[in-house]
């Protein structure tokens, strides 16, 4: 074999190497998701840069935000930090601390999600990127730790040396920036100074959030019961699942119900955008929704008061922290692909 058939040789022995490295999307060969449903989402690994280093200014200093503007907000140790939609629907992940918690908010602008998720994994601090693969359209991170591939909505780690590990999420507050600023007048908003050159004016999606039949990947299960579109809070328990319509909220209301076993209390107003679910451990009843009072969420008549972030002052619970059950908020269309056997609450 002459030298140019060698060099031939190898370049067509890298190229398969590398066609087997594409079809596999991942660091294994092992899924626990179908892996002829992993689809590309087109940017590539990073493509979509996550926002590693932050940048907050307060409330007064924000000039960019609408009144009805989207918002995602994380409560922690007594520091509120906002995440508007704005910025998320660029760059999906941002790796963040609030309070003494290391936190990664993760969003997924096709599938309407956004969940935080415990930056400690297996013992190890870790950040996580936009691995620009997609299941059922929505978002793939990577941990950049194990290079492990994790499904958003499915909450664990999909393919990589975590394989089958669930991650730790912690609470979030999606909200109108209006109602925001009532709840938290004193937060801090993540602001525009990325490092990165987007146009954070402009939705990246065209009609997408509003047009049922705008579907820009494929999902295993099309489920009609609600518009494809329609926001839906979803309550994740461990072996059944419920989901809550914002337009059921038409006016501000309390509903006492029960998920997979454990009593919840659902406290929403669609005018206000805010819908909120606490696991019901203190046995409160009588409740009545309050959100022309904010920052209070929800009152009782012996004088309790429930605030968005579970906490209690007045009445004979004064001082405790209502749970969060496992909840998101997220587009019907993908919580019932995600979740077939999903229960929706009717009034």
């Amino acid at each position: 074999m002459n030298t140019l058939s060698k060099i031939a040789c190898l370049l067509l022995i890298c190229l398969l190497v590398a066609c087997g490295d594409n079809d596999r999307f991942g660091p294994s060969s092992e899924w626990t998701i179908p892996s002829d449903e992993v689809m590309d989402g087109g940017p590539g690994k990073d493509g979509i840069p996550s926002i590693d280093s932050p940048q907050f200014d307060q409330i007064d200093d924000v000039d960019f935000m609408d009144d009805e503007d989207l918002i995602v907000g994380i409560v922690k140790d007594g520091e509120a930090k906002a995440y508007p939609h704005k910025i998320l629907d660029w760059h999906e992940i941002v790796n963040d601390k609030v309070g003494e918690q290391e936190i990664a908010l993760t969003y997924c602008p096709l599938t309407g999600t956004a969940i935080a998720w415990d930056r400690n994994v297996n013992g190890v601090l870790t950040e996580f990127g936009v691995s620009g693969k997609l299941y059922n359209s929505n978002l793939i991170p990577y941990d950049r730790e194990t290079d492990s591939y994790w499904s958003q909505m499915d909450l664990s780690c999909v393919n990589g040396a975590l394989l089958n590990m669930n991650i730790v999420t912690h609470h979030v507050i999606e909200t109108k920036w209006q109602t925001w600023k009532e709840l938290f007048p004193d937060a801090m908003v993540l602001n525009r100074a990325t490092g990165f050159n987007r146009d954070y004016s402009n939705y990246p999606y065209g009609d997408y959030r509003t047009n049922d039949s705008n579907l820009l990947f494929p999902v295993n299960n099309d489920d009609d019961r609600l518009p494809a579109k329609e926001r839906v809070l979803s309550i994740i328990g461990p072996t059944a699942s419920k989901a809550y319509s914002i337009e059921l909220f038409d006016t501000p209301k309390v509903i006492i119900d029960v998920v997979d076993g454990t009593e919840m209390i659902i406290i929403g107003d669609k005018e206000q955008n805010i819908l909120l679910a606490f696991e019901n451990s203190l046995d409160l009843t009588n409740l009545f929704i309050a959100v022309d009072q904010l920052p209070v969420v929800a009152t009782r008549p012996d004088g309790t008061k429930i605030y968005s972030d579970g906490s209690i002052q007045g009445g004979p619970s004064d001082g405790a922290i209502l749970d969060h059950p496992e909840t998101f908020i997220g587009y019907w269309f993908a919580l019932g692909a995600f979740y077939p056997d999903m229960e929706i609450y009717e009034l």
